[in-house]
């Protein structure tokens, strides 16, 4: 490759410095902000020898902390509401799962309580999400 001024320069005298300083600057970025996208509410939840689920968007995910408070997705709701909210998102649901997320530190008969009335709204498949047991 022939210059104006005459000198002649390959390809192999690129300077990639200032790629690598943006790679870097991006790296630094993505793994600052790749904590902060972690998505729901935090449960501890229970051990279980079961398959891993793929979280999906579009999936129905009601969450029970352990201070009994439920979220539908990231909404809460309240025990009474809760039956009255999904019998709502039923009617326009093609998918009719639902899965449940209980911290594991939840009174089983709170939990009990959720599920009736996730049944009673009519919901036809009720999944329960736990953690896979250690190896």
């Amino acid at each position: 490759m022939a210059f104006s001024n005459g000198s002649k320069r390959s390809f192999s005298e690129i300077n990639v410095t200032p790629l690598v300083d943006v790679m870097l600057v991006l790296l630094i970025i993505f793994m600052v902000t790749a904590p902060m996208l972690q998505q729901g509410i935090k449960v501890n939840l229970p051990q279980a020898k079961a398959q891993s689920l793929k979280e999906a968007e579009g999936k129905l995910m009601i969450t029970v902390t352990k201070d009994e408070k439920i979220f539908i997705n990231k909404n809460p709701y309240t025990l009474d509401a809760l039956g009255k909210t999904l019998k709502a998102l039923q009617a326009y649901r093609k998918d009719r799962q639902v899965f449940l997320k209980a911290d594991k530190d939840v009174p089983y008969g709170f939990v009990v309580r959720v599920m009736s009335e996730v049944k009673a709204a009519g919901v036809e498949e009720l999944g329960m999400v736990t953690e896979p047991l250690p190896h």
